[in-house]
């Protein structure tokens, strides 16, 4: 077996690249960029004015009303030293304009307005062009996620179209002859769960399973086919079960006499010792147990980051904290242990120590807590790595 952080460089010397296509801004959510990103014009792009109100050109209190600027209108003319425009947010403030004042300080009478106020300093409430960015500078930079903020950011000085990875096509392919078939219960068999979770964790990145849900039994033929079928129509492979050492685990084998290179098999860590990675025509394979905690906590720690890699982010691992645990634990054995937890107050709390085919704290845990081989006892105040979960 290899430890946690041996698996992670291996998997990292292992990422293809997704493709990219240049797609418009509604299209890009969620996916990175390929490129640097410069803007092709200036934001804002003209002096504009930030509030309701006027105008106004000299230090008044009083200047004359010529005009009326709403906003995507201009006024042609330049202002004089007295006089004003009522002007409204957004609009393009006039030549010769020393300060906006909003409404809320000038009254108004006929065609004159009066600020009850101190005289407005240069520039007040005017939004200056090319304050925010200028045309040619750096506006996002490759590997950026694309969020609400990033497109509103493109889109804002004129950006039509960018370079983005594409999401990854990922299969499927449940194994095992425990499950029972749709209908009544089966004795000596169980419901299966894990292709079900892992296509809702998946469909929650935006990731489409390719090829389906894919289930076959513990049949080395039957596995055989599955594994090419998936892999011809995917980028990714993901089995479940049978990736142990047992008579009935065909994974490994199978994708052996497929001529897969493995580049490990075994990591030391619990839940999820038994996990393989592999490539087999050209594309990643994981093989992850059977038991459904260690195919969510495995999916979390390793898949994901991965899939993240593959579309370009330069951080693809889970966002974490070292916090303290708000309360002593001790560890049992010599293995890397990921347990539920939550933050609440700046505080870790572990909650129940589950075996791996149990899921009910995955369900309220907002982090995993990292705790490593080394450390077996964890005093109230320690500090323990956190690893937030996506949500």
């Amino acid at each position: 077996m290899i430890s946690v952080e041996e698996a992670r460089r291996i998997l990292l010397q292992h990422v293809p690249a997704c493709r990219s296509a240049f797609l418009f801004p509604d299209q890009v959510h969620g996916q990175h960029l390929v490129n640097d990103v410069y803007g092709q014009h200036p934001f804002p792009l003209f002096d504009m004015s930030a509030v309701d109100g006027y105008a106004v050109c000299g230090d008044g209190p009083q200047w004359k009303v010529v005009g009326n600027v709403p906003a995507g209108a201009t006024y042609d003319l330049s202002l004089s030293s007295g006089e004003c425009v009522r002007i409204f947010t957004g609009a393009m403030v006039p030549e010769g304009t020393s300060a906006v004042i909003m409404q809320e300080y000038c009254g108004s009478d006929g065609d004159t307005a009066v600020h009850n106020g101190a005289p407005p300093a240069v520039g007040t409430n005017i939004r200056r062009k090319a304050e925010s960015l200028r045309a040619g500078e750096l506006l996002l930079r490759k590997g950026t996620r694309m969020g609400p903020a990033s497109i509103g950011l493109l889109t804002s000085v004129g950006v039509q179209q960018v370079e983005v990875f594409a999401k990854p096509d990922v299969g499927v392919v449940r194994t095992g002859s425990e499950f029972m078939d749709e209908g009544a219960l089966q004795a000596g068999r169980i419901f299966s769960s894990n292709e079900w979770m892992l296509a809702a964790a998946l469909d929650a990145e935006g990731v489409f399973v390719e090829s389906g849900l894919i289930t076959v039994g513990d049949n080395s033929a039957d596995l055989s086919d599955a594994i090419v079928a998936a892999l011809e129509e995917t980028d990714v492979l993901i089995t479940t079960g049978g990736a142990s050492v047992g008579d009935h685990d065909l994974v490994e084998p199978v994708l052996r006499a497929l001529g897969a290179e493995i580049h490990f098999h075994g990591v030391a860590q619990k839940p999820g010792k038994p996990m393989l990675f592999a490539t087999l025509m050209g594309k990643p394979v994981f093989a992850l147990p059977g038991n459904p905690r260690a195919v969510m906590v495995l999916y979390w720690e390793y898949v994901l980051p991965f899939l993240h890699a593959m579309q370009g982010s330069p951080e693809p691992w889970l966002g974490g904290d070292r916090l303290p645990i708000s309360h002593a634990t001790t560890v049992k054995g010599n293995r890397a242990e990921f347990r539920a937890a939550r933050v609440k107050g700046g505080q870790v709390t572990l909650l129940a120590d589950e075996g791996s085919h149990m899921l009910r704290s995955l369900v309220d845990a907002d982090a995993l807590a990292y705790i490593p081989s080394a450390v077996r006892v964890l005093e109230a105040g320690d500090p323990i790595e956190v690893h937030y979960l996506p949500r």
